[in-house]
């Protein structure tokens, strides 16, 4: 009997109990013997079927020699970061689904975990239910990671996916996503950027091997998009999604997060509803997706019990995750080049006068109009004279 503990039993935690309980004769049949929750740590005690597994007290999972994985699902840093480092120093493996502690505190946590011998993994900390992290770092090891990007929240992609099916504002998506659970009564962390961006920080770390702090990486969510943006965007063949994106550089990396328009060809053009899609260039493979559930209490749950199989089957540690704690040779995502959409304010003159060549996608009293390629710097350079409405960028 191998036996593991769960700290936290909110959505992600009592979604691991039901995983390992419902699917508890195919897990057998993996590890050779069954497998087991023992304790599960909470602050409150409340009534259920896990009542008799409870604690509040740490230690009861730190000094059990019994208990050879913990799965942190408390979420936030002070607690989960406090409670992984002992768990770890005691010899336990830790699996993870805390995207906000692997992207600040991952690279120590790391080498603590390979000091110690065990295993640190986080397969549900980016994706939920997309196995992205264990390709990355096997599947495609042979490769140099030139870019990652993605659309790596559902909740934004359901609020933008109702404003162009049924032409909802911003305002009126984001409370049927509410009212429908795919967003937190707090929505800040979804739709100003920040979840999408803690993601990309660790798809980031990695494929280029180094930390990518969040702290200086630009994220920008959707809760100033218009609609009439949408609506443009649409009629020109284009789809408006919120991208995470990383991109290796010659002398450096860079990272950041923002509304794109993508072109309606592109396959993650059709990415609609909770559902999330991450794309990996490798110098040999080219461009491969991975199309999934992000979120939700089973398929997250699934990638963390998978996760606890691995920690248990790796033999003596999965060595090849991992980076550099140094941030350095982090640069400007605005020197990156693409194509630019601006409305503005003004005439195609105007638009023209500052941007030369240009591709008008609409003139109705305010100008909608497409750049050539350029640098967010430049295009930042020659739109200063100019009263503009919205700026996002193209994906080429």
């Amino acid at each position: 009997m191998i036996q593991i503990a769960i700290m936290g039993l909110g959505t992600v935690g009592t979604g691991v109990a039901k995983v390992v309980a419902e699917n508890a004769r195919q897990i057998e049949r993996k590890l050779g013997e069954p497998l087991q929750v023992k304790t599960i740590l909470v602050r409150h005690f409340k009534d259920g079927p896990y009542r008799q597994l409870m604690t509040d007290d740490f230690t009861k999972i730190e000094e059990d020699d019994a208990i050879r994985v913990v799965v942190e699902t408390i979420g936030g840093v002070e607690a989960a970061y406090e409670y992984t480092k002992r768990a770890l120093n005691a010899g336990k493996h830790v699996v993870t689904a805390n995207k906000q502690l692997v992207a600040e505190k991952g690279a120590e946590l790391l080498a603590l975990a390979k000091k110690r011998g065990v295993n640190y993994l986080f397969e549900a900390s980016v994706g939920g239910g997309i196995p992205i992290l264990h390709p990355l770092t096997q599947c495609m090891a042979a490769n140099r990671i030139d870019e990652v990007y993605g659309i790596l929240n559902g909740t934004t992609n359901y609020i933008l996916t109702q404003m162009v099916r049924t032409g909802a504002f911003f305002s009126d998506a984001l409370r049927e996503a509410q009212q429908k659970g795919y967003a937190e009564a707090d929505p800040t962390a979804d739709v100003e950027g920040i979840d999408a961006g803690r993601k990309i920080c660790i798809l980031a770390d990695l494929a280029f091997g180094r930390q990518m702090d969040p702290a200086d990486v630009p994220m920008e969510g959707i809760s100033k998009l218009s609609l009439r943006d949408v609506k443009i965007a649409q009629r020109a063949g284009y789809r408006v999604k919120l991208l995470g994106r990383a991109v290796r550089l010659g002398s450096g990396r860079t990272a950041y997060v923002a509304p794109h328009l993508i072109p309606e060809e592109r396959p993650l053009a059709s990415v609609d509803g909770v559902f999330n899609a991450i794309v990996v260039r490798g110098n040999a493979t080219g461009e491969v997706m991975f199309y999934g559930q992000g979120a939700g209490e089973l398929p997250t749950a699934s990638a963390c019990v998978a996760d606890v199989m691995e920690a248990l089957q790796a033999s003596p540690r999965r060595e090849e995750i991992g980076w550099e704690a140094d941030p350095a040779g982090f640069l400007d995502p605005r020197e990156l080049q693409s194509r630019h959409y601006y409305r503005i304010d003004g005439s195609l003159t105007d638009a023209a006068m500052a941007f030369g060549k240009v591709e008008v996608l609409s003139e109705d009293g305010e100008t909608a109009f497409l750049t050539d390629p350029i640098s967010g710097l430049e295009a930042a350079e020659r739109a200063r004279g100019l009263r503009v409405l919205s700026c996002m960028r193209v994906l080429g």
